[in-house]
């Protein structure tokens, strides 16, 4: 039987430490905020949007919106990020996407200032990822991947790791997480010939392919750490990742369930980012010097 490798607990530790630094800030007179923008009212959008709510609620940030209807022009969008980018009382921006097909999302996205994009959709964030420059933050699905990892005490130097799944927001940038430190990885996807045999080398196994139950048991061995990032609902209806699950757990040491695994982090990583954002005005209050090695 594997190791649960749940989110919870991982968690309530950033968050613990998140906390206690919003509190620091707060006493030198800086409140920590987010600003949600929202178009339209798509469930999945307001979901998540609880979700944010509530943990930055919990961890002392906080919390405005900018909600447009769906039919929004895309000179409206764009003068909102602009009106954000110049408030300095606001420090992290959460744009809920995907945006209506009639705005041009990559402009919208490439709008904002990288030192407030605490998703990491900027392009300038995916260049702090690549390079490993300073540079904005990492998509918070990718980063949540590596705090589960660190609080389970995982250590990647010298381990293969393999990525299936090669998208901007999960697949690519935990690449070069994992590489940053110092793991060897393979990035797949479910077009690679004979995956079952590239998976079963990996010591860290990243599922990121968007599929339920893509890796089943003829893909996994004895002694791997696996990261489920998948959230697919199943025959029945129900929420699961790109494992099989009840099979996998039997052979793996380690393993994130779905629910209960990755997405649990995915918030406090959020808010870790706007309490990071927050305190960078200290350090660079024009803007400069966040070009430093992380």
């Amino acid at each position: 039987m594997s190791v649960n490798l749940t989110g919870k607990e991982a968690a309530q530790t950033l968050n613990e430490k998140t906390k206690n630094l919003c509190r620091s800030l707060r006493l030198k007179g800086i409140v920590p905020t987010l600003c949600i923008v929202r178009v339209g009212d798509n469930p999945g959008d307001l979901s998540y949007e609880r979700g944010a709510v509530r943990r930055c609620e919990q961890l002392e940030i906080d919390c405005v919106k900018r909600l447009f209807p769906g039919d929004v022009s895309q000179d409206e969008m764009m003068a909102c990020i602009k009106s954000l980018n110049a408030d300095p009382s606001i420090h992290g921006v959460l744009l809920l996407r995907p945006l209506p097909r009639h705005l041009d999302q990559a402009a919208i996205e490439n709008a904002l200032d990288p030192a407030k994009d605490v998703d990491g959709m900027t392009n300038g964030s995916m260049a702090g990822v690549f390079t490993g420059k300073d540079i904005g933050f990492a998509p918070c699905t990718a980063q949540a991947c590596m705090e589960i990892l660190d609080y389970y005490g995982v250590n990647c130097t010298g381990k293969r790791a393999v990525v299936v799944g090669r998208s901007a927001v999960i697949g690519k940038p935990v690449s070069m997480m994992l590489l940053k430190r110092n793991a060897t990885v393979t990035i797949c996807h479910t077009r690679t010939a004979d995956l079952p045999s590239v998976t079963r080398e990996a010591d860290i196994l990243v599922t990121a392919a968007g599929r339920a139950a893509v890796i089943g048991p003829e893909h996994v061995r004895p002694g791997q750490t696996v990261i489920d990032v998948g959230i697919n609902l199943n025959e029945d209806g129900k929420l699961c990742g790109d494992t099989d699950y009840d099979s996998v757990k039997e052979i793996v040491e380690a393993i994130t369930p779905v629910p209960g695994g990755v997405g649990a982090m995915t918030t406090a990583v959020l808010g870790a980012h706007v309490a990071e954002a927050a305190g960078r005005t200290i350090q660079s209050p024009a803007g400069e010097g966040r070009d430093g090695e992380r």
